[in-house]
């Protein structure tokens, strides 16, 4: 994809489906009118359930760095928008195909997937042949009609297949997972990237033997969902990041061995602990610099599974007869490579059992107060925001 400046808009013009007016209820969700411009709170329309979608009361949703993205324009998604992709609430309508939801039923909500492509069908839907224009670049649902409306024009209420910065939000059964679990909704909201990204880096693709130690590049959500995973073997956990605040937090979690990468070479800190190379490293900054590092600091025959995402674009200097040489392997990660409908409950079960402190991360926000979670968020003061629309 090229960087883009600014992101497309909807088409306007009413819902050719047909659907209703009469069948939509009113929602309050944060909308940013475009690309570059502040989320600010807006009363909207969202349609009755089709019969392969479900209407869900979000509960809580967290605040992700993607959705940052979608907002400045690093990410080519339509405009208006409503952004969210961590909502976590109970299940209020079902269509008339819908199967596997029930009215009543506590979901957390995941990436969207067609279900028709050979990856689905091969039970990794996260590479979805289909997974840009589902969860970013169309903004409506395949048919290309809206989900929400604002004084009958079109609004971005597809980001992700579900838009959850809103009291409500429309989903496909694909992305909806069932929990049965007492965890708050604030600290379920997270599983459905954040954690889900983290732990699986490490579960699916890193899959590091038992002793072996593991890096993690960026000591947010994401990153520190790695390191809890990584640290429930007996092995050296090492966290790198530039502010002492969330090394501090990472040592908390489970790292055994922290790098500020703002006071020296990653690579040389990494090799210094380890006494050579690292096998197994997690990149989720979205720093280019910091991946440039973290290939460096891999040993031979070693592993970095990159998870953190810059603006469209960008891209990274390689050294390619280190490369080579060294039988370095790059590769490139969305949502833990998961299978949400078996990952997230398990990784919620993991939860309860207090082995994912996912509450060490957690900020609490009313979706009500753009100001304090934007602030929050831009500044890194709260590690996992997450807001709640009641």
């Amino acid at each position: 994809m090229n960087t883009i400046s600014s992101a497309p808009h909807l088409p306007s013009g009413p819902d050719p489906s047909g659907a209703a007016v009469g069948a939509r209820r009113r929602v309050t969700a944060a909308v940013a009118d475009a690309a570059g411009a502040p989320f600010a709170l807006a009363e909207l329309e969202i349609d009755a359930p089709r019969a392969d979608e479900a209407l869900i009361r979000i509960d809580a949703v967290g605040v992700c760095h993607a959705d940052v993205q979608a907002r400045t324009g690093a990410l080519p998604v339509p405009a208006p928008l409503v952004a969210g992709h961590e909502g976590t609430g109970t299940v209020e309508e079902v269509g008339g195909s819908v199967t596997g939801l029930r009215p009543g039923d506590r979901v957390v909500l995941t990436f969207d997937s067609c279900g028709r492509c050979g990856p689905c069908r091969a039970g990794v839907p996260s590479q979805c042949h289909r997974f840009v224009s589902r969860n970013f670049t169309a903004g409506t649902r395949e048919d290309g009609t809206a989900r929400l409306w604002r004084d009958g024009e079109p609004v971005n209420g597809n980001f992700f297949g579900q838009s959850a910065f809103a009291t409500h939000a429309l989903v496909n059964e694909r992305n909806a997972v069932v929990v049965d679990t007492d965890l708050p909704a604030r600290l379920l909201a997270p599983f459905g990237c954040a954690v889900q990204t983290g732990a699986g880096s490490v579960l699916n693709v890193l899959a590091p033997a038992p002793t072996a130690p593991v890096v993690v590049i960026g000591a947010g959500a994401v990153g520190l969902s790695a390191v809890m995973t990584a640290a429930l073997e007996n092995r050296t956990v090492i966290a790198v990041d530039t502010r002492d605040s969330r090394l501090d937090l990472a040592l908390d979690v489970g790292a055994t061995h922290v790098v500020n990468a703002s006071r020296g070479a990653t690579d040389e800190g990494v090799r210094s602990i380890l006494g050579g190379g690292a096998s197994h490293i997690v990149e989720s900054s979205g720093s280019p610099a910091a991946l440039g590092d973290g290939i460096r600091a891999l040993a031979s025959g070693g592993t970095i599974a990159v998870v953190g995402t810059a603006r469209a674009g960008t891209t990274v200097p390689l050294d390619v007869m280190d490369l080579v040489n060294g039988s370095k392997r790059l590769v490139g990660v969305v949502e833990g490579a998961s299978r949400p409908h078996e990952l997230i409950p398990r990784l919620v079960a993991m939860a309860e059992r207090g082995d994912l402190p996912v509450d060490r991360l957690v900020t609490t926000f009313p979706l009500s107060d753009i100001d304090a979670w934007t602030q929050a968020v831009e500044s890194g003061e709260a590690v996992k925001p997450v807001l709640l629309p009641a």
